[in-house]
C-alpha cells in the first residue's frame, strides 16, 4: 500500500481510502485514538474564526494543517497525519507557540487547505474597497496611465474588475484570460488545465474601456484597432512575488478580443523532477544536456509546455562559469544570469541575426525559441557542429517525425545525424485530484488502448475523475507531461544518413526501449496520475 501510494504520489491516507481499506474517519477514529489527540468533525468549524494568520500560509499547504484557535501561547492545528512530526517542528519554530495537534479527516482538510492558501496576499477581500493593494510596475506605462486624459474617475470600477480577474485567473491556477466581445454579449474565460471555461460576463458596453484599460496598461497603442498588438504588463503581488502577463490584442467583427498569457516564473524554477519525466527519460535528458555540444530539440504542439522544459534545462546550466544566450519570441520569464532577447522581424532582429551576434559573443549554450526556417536550422546546426550547445523547439507531432521534417526544410542528412543528440516530443494532460475514484473498465478497451497482457496482472487500479470543492467538480487538478525522450543513436544516425523515413526512425526507437506518447501516457495511468481517457485524446495510438 505504501508503495502504491509513493508511486500515485498520494498519501498514504488517500491510497487506503482508494483501495477501499478504509474510510476517511476511520483513519481518522485510529489515528486520534492511537496517539492520544482529541478528533474534531472539521464540518462544525466557523471558518471565521480560525487563526489564519497564525502560521505562514507556505506551511500551511506544504504540511496540509489548519491553525484552529490560540490560547495563551498554545496553538491547536488540525491535521489528518499526526505522524508528520515535521509539520508540528516547523510550526512550533515559526510561530514560537506549543501545538496542539487535533485529527481531522482528510476528505474535509484538503478543501480547507486549499481554499485558505489560494487567497492572494488577501487582495481579494479588499476588491470592493478604493484600498487595493497592487499597482502595476511598468513605470512608462504607469505615467501613459496618469496622463491620458481617456482615464478618468469613472473606469476605477473597469481597472478594478480588471485586476480582479488577474487575480481569480492567478489563484485558479489558469495560463491565460481570454476578453471576448460578441455582437450582443460579452463573456470572459479562463484556460485552466488546458480547457476554458466561461468565468464572467460583464455588460457588453465596457468591452472599449476594458480594452483601453488594458493597452493603456501594456503600452499599445490605444487608437489602433484595426491590426493585431502584443505588449506586456507585470502585477505586483507582494514585495517578493510578481506576476507578468504577455498581452494579445485581436480586432474581430465586435471589437478587440484580447487574451492575457499568464507568465509565472516559479513555472520555470520548479524543477526537472516536478514536470513528469520518468525515470530512466530524465537520466537520458540530464545526460544530454550536459554534453560540451550538439543540439536537443523539444517538440510539440503549442501550449504542451516546451518553453517551460527548455527553462528548467538551462536553469539546471546556469552557472557562474557559462554564457547562456536566449533568442526568443518574446521571452516570456526573466531568467537572473541567462541573456535573453526578444527577436523583431519588424526592426530586423529575426533569429538568424540573433544567432549570428551570438556566435561572435563565445556563448556556451544558446536556446533559440522556434526553428521557423531553413535559415535558422542551418545557423543553428552549424552552431552545435562548433563547440556549442543549442537548444530549440520545433512544431512536430512525435520524435521521429523532427527529424523528417528537418529533412523535408531541406538540412543535409550528414549535418542532422551529427548535430542532433535527442530529441523530445511532449504533450500535457490533466492530473487526477485527490478525490479519483477507481473504475471498472474490460479488458478488450484496455488492450485496444495499448496496454500490453503483462500489464494486466492485478497490480495496479485504473483511476477516473471524480468531483469535489478542490477541482471545482472537474475531478482534475494541475497538469502532468508526457514525454517521448528519444536519443540519436549510432543506428538512428545511419538510418538519417540513408535518408529513412518516419517509420523506419520510429520502429529502430522502439527497438531501443523509447517510450512514444501513447506508452508513457498508459504508464502515468498504471501510477494513477491521469486517466485514460486524458491519455486517449491527447495522443496517437
Amino acid at each position: 500500500m505504501l508503495a502504491q501510494a509513493t508511486a500515485s504520489k498520494t498519501s498514504l491516507i488517500e491510497q487506503m481510502v482508494v483501495a477501499r481499506k478504509a474510510t476517511f474517519l476511520d483513519v481518522a477514529r485510529f489515528a486520534a485514538d492511537k496517539f492520544g489527540y482529541p478528533l474534531l468533525d472539521l464540518a462544525a468549524i466557523d471558518e471565521a474564526n480560525l487563526q489564519k494568520s497564525a502560521v505562514d500560509r507556505k506551511l500551511i499547504a506544504t504540511h496540509r494543517v489548519v491553525p484552529l484557535h490560540k490560547r495563551g501561547n498554545r496553538l491547536a492545528i488540525a491535521i489528518a497525519d499526526p505522524t508528520n512530526l515535521r509539520a508540528l517542528d516547523e510550526i512550533r519554530f515559526q510561530t514560537g507557540l506549543a501545538v496542539d495537534p487535533v485529527i481531522v479527516e482528510e476528505n474535509k482538510l484538503a478543501p480547507l487547505v486549499t481554499k485558505l492558501t489560494e487567497s492572494v496576499e488577501d487582495s481579494l477581500k479588499s476588491f470592493a474597497s478604493e484600498d487595493i493593494n497592487l499597482e502595476f510596475t511598468d513605470e512608462q506605462a504607469q505615467e501613459k496611465v496618469d496622463d491620458a486624459s481617456s482615464l478618468e474617475v469613472d473606469d476605477a470600477p473597469v481597472v478594478r474588475f480588471i485586476q480582479k480577474m488577474m487575480l481569480d485567473a492567478i489563484n485558479d491556477g489558469a495560463s491565460d484570460i481570454h476578453f471576448e466581445p460578441y455582437e450582443k454579449s460579452y463573456r470572459i474565460r479562463f484556460r485552466t488545465d488546458g480547457i476554458l471555461r466561461e468565468v464572467a460576463a460583464p455588460p457588453l458596453v465596457i468591452k472599449d474601456k476594458i480594452a483601453s484599460r488594458i493597452k493603456v496598461i501594456s503600452r499599445l497603442n490605444i487608437a489602433e484597432k484595426r491590426v493585431p498588438q502584443d505588449g506586456r504588463m507585470r502585477l505586483v503581488l507582494s514585495k517578493n512575488r510578481a506576476i507578468d502577463f504577455r498581452v494579445s490584442t485581436l480586432p474581430t467583427m465586435y471589437g478587440e478580443k484580447i487574451v492575457l498569457r499568464i507568465l509565472d516564473p516559479s513555472s520555470a524554477t520548479m524543477g526537472i523532477d516536478a514536470l513528469g519525466y520518468e525515470p530512466e527519460q530524465k537520466a537520458i535528458l540530464l545526460d544530454a544536456i550536459q554534453r560540451p555540444y550538439g543540439m536537443i530539440l523539444v517538440t510539440g504542439p503549442t501550449g504542451s509546455g516546451k518553453t517551460v522544459s527548455l527553462y528548467t534545462c538551462l536553469n539546471i546550466l546556469n552557472r557562474p562559469g557559462v554564457n547562456i544566450a536566449t533568442a526568443e519570441d518574446p521571452a516570456e520569464i526573466p531568467l537572473p544570469g541567462i541573456n535573453q532577447v526578444n527577436v523583431d522581424d519588424k526592426s530586423g532582429l529575426t533569429f538568424p541575426v540573433a544567432l549570428k551576434a551570438f556566435l561572435r559573443q563565445d556563448p556556451d549554450i544558446i536556446m533559440v525559441g522556434e526553428i521557423r526556417d531553413i535559415e535558422t536550422a542551418e545557423i543553428a546546426i552549424k552552431a552545435a557542429q562548433t563547440g556549442h550547445m543549442v537548444l530549440s523547439t520545433l512544431h512536430t507531432n512525435d520524435a521521429p517525425a523532427t527529424l523528417t521534417r528537418l529533412m523535408n526544410m531541406g538540412i543535409p542528412t550528414f549535418n542532422l545525424a551529427s548535430s542532433i543528440l535527442l530529441i523530445t516530443a511532449q504533450r500535457l494532460v490533466r492530473r487526477l485530484c485527490t478525490c479519483k475514484k477507481p473504475l471498472e473498465t474490460p479488458i478488450e478497451t484496455l488492450l485496444n488502448a495499448g496496454f500490453e497482457e503483462s500489464d494486466l496482472d492485478g497490480s495496479w487500479l485504473l483511476y477516473g475523475p471524480g468531483g469535489c470543492e478542490r477541482c471545482k467538480g472537474t475531478g482534475y487538478k494541475g497538469r502532468v507531461g508526457l514525454y517521448e525522450v528519444m536519443p540519436v543513436t549510432e543506428a538512428i544516425q545511419r538510418i538519417i544518413m540513408a535518408s529513412g523515413t518516419e517509420l523506419d526512425i520510429a520502429i529502430q526507437a522502439r527497438k531501443e526501449g523509447v517510450n512514444d506518447l501513447r506508452r508513457s501516457g498508459l504508464l502515468k495511468v498504471k501510477q494513477g496520475l491521469t486517466s485514460l481517457d486524458e491519455v486517449l485524446g491527447s495522443t496517437n495510438a
